[in-house]
């Protein structure tokens, strides 16, 4: 599992000119799956994004999690981040095939909406349309962005 993480002021999805996912402060999650990932994979990246300190306190100083002051996680499906270049033309091959791929998301979206045991505050939980073609519109807040990976997978 890979995840690019951005620290949002605002952040949405639009499929086909309708807007399905909208998040104020918070996090943008760019989530890729790959063989071997489970939910409970998802659940470390969870605790992850809820107990980060990186936003911003009193002071200014990045040392608030999100299950503390609140907000939102947008996550969105991006089979592109296993994509590897190894000709002009990317392969995919690394990514969790889509029959597979979409209900393990769908979960991972169902349990996050209602992962209530980290979280102190309300948390909004949004999520992109898998499979679908979307644009991603975000105020990056910083801009502060990371990496994040957890590789169980057999590639």
């Amino acid at each position: 599992m890979r995840a690019v993480i951005q620290r949002v002021s605002s952040a949405s999805v639009v499929v086909e000119g309708q807007a399905v996912a909208r998040i104020g402060n918070g996090l943008l999650v760019l989530l890729g799956l790959a063989p071997g990932d489970t939910v409970a994979t998802a659940d470390r990246l969870w605790h992850r994004l809820m107990t980060w300190r990186v936003f911003k306190d009193a002071s200014g100083k990045m040392n608030t999690a999100l299950a503390v002051c609140g907000g939102g996680v947008l996550v969105v499906p991006q089979f592109t981040l296993y994509g590897t270049f190894d000709s002009r033309r990317p392969s995919f091959s690394r990514a969790m095939p889509p029959q597979v791929a979409r209900p393990l998301f769908e979960a991972i979206v169902d349990r996050w909406q209602t992962a209530g045991d980290v979280a102190m505050v309300a948390v909004s939980v949004q999520a992109g349309v898998f499979g679908a073609s979307m644009t991603v519109s975000l105020d990056n807040d910083g801009p502060v962005t990371w990496w994040w990976e957890h590789d169980e997978s057999p590639c």
